[in-house]
């Protein structure tokens, strides 16, 4: 396998990986949310809230991965 092959395919991984962090912290939070709803009574003041930080948390990991990659190309 060639050396621009290999790039690409580690390229696609890490890509991959990040959508699948985006959505698993966005149901994480989802989760959470109607949980504590559902305990709490607060339909769906909790589940918005726990929602909102799950999507926060998987673009927050995303901008931390996009950073180390930068500065990874600049080395």
């Amino acid at each position: 396998m060639k050396e621009e092959e290999k790039n690409l395919l580690k390229t696609f991984a890490m890509l991959s990986t990040l959508g699948f962090t985006i959505v698993f912290a966005t149901l994480i939070g989802l989760a959470i949310g109607l949980y504590l709803d559902s305990k709490f009574n607060t339909s769906p003041w909790l589940t918005i809230i726990f929602l909102l930080l799950g999507i926060a948390a998987g673009f927050y990991k995303v901008i931390q991965v996009a950073m180390k990659e930068a500065k990874k190309k600049e080395d």
